[in-house]
């Protein structure tokens, strides 16, 4: 039952912001999630915790600004998913910048495969936008949601922008692999927490951090790119970032690069992490 009220409240919410015309309605949802949404799920906690961990010398009054700014961004990204066909178009003109384009234009006129990787910044979906408005998918690893309602629409929502999408999972990791070894281009986002994984380095903290997409980069000789979907300053438009290839080397190494571009961009762009994320849990967490 908590599952089917949270589901009815977040359609309602984003059936009220479709009924905006787009700029207004992303930045409606981004005020909703800031004042009301993240305080009520928990989210300016996490923030706080994490900004404590990274950044302990931040004045109050910063903390204050940095936790409306991620939760914004949260529900400008959420809304933006939803919005189809405007966030299609609106991602497809993003200007671009980085050194990885040259790269990746010779790997698709060799044919040869491609994984993305970035991390829970900016609207990490403009990549997928944008290469498929020029009829280059990016299929996307995907990690179902707990509640199975809202599961439902939001796997047809980010379906809609660019596919395939493969769940996680033996059958969903099976289906990838076998996009990949065809020629294919995947995108992961590696920055999420995860016990027994490879114990790197990030935002100068032990960051446990799961190897799995260097090791297929490896293994399937395809490029190993960082990407970034950067908010503009209007919060509507974005930058295209793909920086240059990861050099090839053992997945720790590998790993651990990635997660010193993400850092770079994080640092440059702070408010636009998902200071939400669990990142470096203590023990027993």
């Amino acid at each position: 039952m908590r599952d089917k009220l949270t589901n009815l409240f977040f359609r309602i919410l984003v059936a009220v912001a479709m009924a905006l015309p787009y700029p207004a309605r992303v930045r409606f949802f981004g005020w909703v999630v800031a004042h009301f949404v993240g305080p009520l799920a928990g989210y300016g906690a996490r923030v706080r915790a994490n900004l404590a961990l990274v950044h302990p010398e931040m004045p109050e009054a910063e903390v204050r600004r940095l936790t409306r700014a991620v939760c914004d961004n949260i529900g400008r990204t959420l809304i933006e998913t939803y919005s189809g066909a405007e966030f299609k178009a609106r991602a497809a003109k993003s200007p671009t910048s980085g050194a990885g384009f040259a790269a990746l234009e010779a790997a698709q006129r060799a044919g040869r495969p491609v994984v993305f990787v970035s991390g829970h910044f900016g609207n990490y979906d403009v990549l997928r936008s944008w290469l498929g408005a020029r009829g280059q998918p990016v299929g996307a690893l995907y990690r179902p949601f707990p509640n199975a309602h809202f599961d439902t629409h939001y796997r047809a929502a980010i379906t809609a922008i660019s596919g395939p999408i493969f769940p996680r999972g033996r059958r969903g990791l099976a289906e990838m692999l076998q996009h990949l070894r065809a020629g294919g281009m995947v995108g992961m986002l590696i920055d999420q927490h995860k016990w027994g994984a490879a114990a790197l380095k990030f935002m100068g903290h032990t960051a446990y951090t799961a190897t799995s997409a260097a090791e297929m980069a490896l293994k399937y000789d395809a490029l190993l790119l960082p990407f970034y979907g950067v908010r503009q300053p209007d919060g509507l438009s974005f930058e295209l970032v793909i920086e240059a290839p990861i050099p090839r080397g053992t997945p720790e190494a590998m790993t651990q690069a990635v997660n010193d571009s993400l850092e770079a961009q994080v640092r440059a762009h702070i408010g636009q992490w998902f200071w939400i994320t669990r990142r470096w849990p203590a023990k027993g967490d």
